[in-house]
């Protein structure tokens, strides 16, 4: 055992949980998992016991505490650097984390309007222009990094900025917000990745249901 043990929300819900759990599943990083499911009516006392923010995910390794998506990836990058989850080359590496980054910062409209939400039955959503331009800068990303990668993944093999953009593949999937054969290609390659699926097919068998994200 790698000592490592990630907390996590609701996986129909949880865009971030999803990340660091997708790139370590990913990469064949052993965990224990702790699902913690979100209560939007009092807040989940139990997130709090463990997290210093109050959110998930949460990374526990011995005594230390790692927080927030993006940095609970590369601490495991670094621990297990064999994985490749980011790319060899320092100019590429440089891309890929500045692609990570955008993610983890913006697209503030497309996150309001269309909550990853895995068990939503696919039907169109009307958007507004603000969440169009999200929309279009990640299909911009997207087909940029296949472009230069060659894929089949953004930077060659799945890493670490694949893993910050498959909430978006769900919302892109369920919302019926795309249309461009190169972006949808991508999505389905994503869809039928081995970890990909595996965090579907636990979303769809939990229980709970939070309203506030049934869009």
């Amino acid at each position: 055992m790698t000592g490592l043990t990630l907390y996590v929300g609701n996986k129909n819900y949880s865009s971030w949980s999803m990340r660091p759990w997708m790139a370590m599943i990913a990469a064949g990083i052993d965990f224990e998992e702790v699902v913690i499911p979100f209560d939007f009516a009092a807040g989940n006392p139990d997130i709090r016991a463990v997290s210093p923010t109050g959110r998930v995910p949460l990374l526990r390794h011995g005594d230390l505490l790692v927080w927030e998506s993006l940095a609970i990836i590369e601490y495991v990058a670094e621990l297990f650097p064999d994985t490749g989850l980011w790319p060899a080359d320092r100019q590429t590496r440089a891309r890929a984390r500045s692609y990570s980054m955008e993610m983890l910062s913006g697209f503030r409209s497309l996150r309001g309007a269309c909550p990853m939400n895995v068990r939503r039955e696919k039907r169109a959503l009307e958007v507004d222009a603000d969440v169009r331009a999200d929309i279009a800068r990640i299909e911009r990303i997207w087909k940029e990094a296949l472009a230069q990668s060659g894929g089949p993944f953004l930077f060659g093999a799945f890493g670490a900025v694949d893993a910050m953009y498959a909430p978006v593949v769900n919302r892109f999937d369920v919302y019926d917000l795309v249309a461009d054969p190169e972006v949808l290609g991508y999505m389905q390659r994503m869809k039928a990745h081995p970890a990909y699926r595996k965090w579907e097919e636990a979303a769809r068998a939990e229980p709970w249901v939070v309203p506030e994200d049934e869009v």
